[in-house]
């Protein structure tokens, strides 16, 4: 199996070199006696720009070789390393592909890295409202109708932006819109974080590569064995310029990029492509029946599934919830308890994220410990719960009343929550994980999103934007109430 670049780091750190250049630990010669073991084989082969071992902002060696052999893999016209996680090619691809003022279609249930892309390149959003899913208690996918709609209203769009599959795991095939957005000469670009290994094919949900999408993210470190902040950006495109892409992408990328990260990034494409094993790929549907057996034999818990058929769920995704009245805040802390650590939690759910392996460790004593730990906290059923009209999304499309561009040029004040009904928010509320903002600047605050936030507040929800929300305050631009 080839994997130029790590080989490469390899040759060289087999040399016993003496650093005379950045960084400055020099090979893990310079490091804190105590903690050297931890970081040592790492740090021989975290370097900077040397002979032979090529550059990521002008690659010609063994980084090109790495992404050729990364294009292949993924049928793409080219494909890159991300050093700086799926945040930078989200930004990078929107800077890509719109500007100053530019309509861009976008999901309204999106990362983050989407929303702040949008802002630095100034363009205007029409957000496309996804189904909320009732069993699940999660924002899902955007319907078809939704999107198809969405090109017909705003046929000069400059993007189409979506996400596929949502943290959940959520999916649904793209063929359609993205042959619909293409007719209009609309690229569509989807942040596909959570399946790089989609590609897999069967049984796995349909990657949007194949779909035919112009440009495709991927957190490798996510699903496949690479290093945290290791991703992918794919292009296949006759509606993007490859170079304009490369710029964007030299602008949000560290001029120095982690070795150890690209390295990881050649060999979580070798993994991939040695998992293209038919045997491997049919182990996993056994593999994650194992794991759901184990859970459902817990009296106290459910599995929890879309019951939307135009949904397609990812296998190594499983959410769980407790039917004795656990928040999912809770049923996370027991099985953290028991030494078994989910991805997530919020209120309702745990979501477990299960390993891209044909094998599965199930460590049957820690789960009989999380079941005893289940059966000790007893049945809550009973218990107060405050009653909230949980936030649906609707499935529809949404303008902001002003650009960001104009939202700029005005004045901001924190309020109370209670108070904030009829403003309009200057801030993003973000529950973390998953960072899908909740309320975003220039959108209307309203009374479900006052008794919702209020709502999360009350429970172990994080947040990662609103700076007083602990204070009980958000921030909203002072030009009155839009009502």
């Amino acid at each position: 199996m080839k994997t130029p670049l790590f080989s490469a780091l390899k040759r060289y750190s087999e040399q016993k070199p003496v650093s005379y250049h950045v960084p400055g630990h020099k090979n893990g010669t310079v490091f804190l006696k105590e903690y050297r073991c931890q970081f040592q084989e790492l740090l021989k082969i975290d370097v900077t720009e040397l002979t032979g071992l090529d550059d990521l902002h002008q690659p010609s060696g063994v980084i090109a070789e790495a992404q050729e052999l990364l294009k292949q893999l993924y049928k793409t016209e080219k494909s890159y390393f991300l050093v700086n996680g799926s945040t930078a090619g989200n930004i990078a691809m929107i800077m890509a592909s719109c500007g100053e003022g530019d309509v861009v279609l976008v999901q309204r249930n999106s990362h983050k890295s989407i929303m702040n892309g949008i802002l630095l390149a100034g363009a205007k959003p029409v957000f496309l409202g996804p189904e909320y899913d009732l069993d699940a208690k999660a924002a899902t996918i955007v319907k078809e109708e939704i999107v198809l709609e969405a090109l017909c209203r705003f046929p000069h769009a400059k993007a189409l932006i979506l996400t596929n599959p949502t943290y959940f795991g959520h999916s649904c095939q793209l063929d359609k819109i993205v042959k619909a957005a293409h007719e209009k000469s609309i690229p569509v670009l989807v942040d596909e974080a959570h399946g790089a290994h989609f590609v897999l094919g069967e049984p796995f949900p349909p990657s949007a590569l194949k779909a035919g999408a112009d440009v495709v993210i991927h957190s490798a470190h996510k699903t496949l064995p690479a290093m945290t902040m290791g991703s992918f950006l794919h292009v296949q495109s006759n509606l993007l310029f490859f170079s304009k892409i490369e710029r964007c992408l030299s602008m949000v990328q560290s001029s120095s990029p982690s070795y150890p990260i690209m390295a990881s990034l050649d060999l979580a494409r070798a993994y991939l492509e040695e998992f293209m094993d038919k045997r491997k790929k049919t182990s996993i549907p056994s593999l994650v029946q194992s794991f759901i057996v184990l859970l459902e034999a817990f009296p106290s818990i459910e599995i929890v599934n879309s019951k939307d058929e135009s949904v397609v769920k990812d296998p190594l995704r499983v959410s769980i919830r407790s039917t004795n009245g656990l928040t999912g805040f809770e049923l996370q802390s027991i099985f953290e308890k028991a030494g078994i650590y989910p991805e997530l939690a919020n209120n309702d759910l745990v979501l477990f994220v299960l390993p891209l392996s044909d094998q599965l460790d199930l460590p049957i004593e820690k789960f009989t410990e999380a079941g005893k730990l289940l059966e000790e906290a007893g049945d809550l059923s009973d218990r107060h719960a405050p009653k909230v009209k949980l936030e649906k999304e609707s499935a529809h499309i949404t303008e902001l009343k002003f650009s960001y561009k104009e939202l700029e040029r005005l004045d901001t004040e924190f309020v109370s929550i209670s108070d904030a009904i009829g403003f309009i928010a200057a801030e993003a509320v973000v529950p973390y994980p998953p960072g899908i903002p909740y309320l975003m600047p220039g959108e209307d605050i309203k009374k479900e999103h006052v008794e919702y936030i209020s709502y999360m507040l009350n429970t172990q929800t994080h947040f990662q934007g609103g700076s007083q929300l602990k204070n009980g305050k958000i921030l909203i631009y002072k030009i009155g109430k839009y009502r």
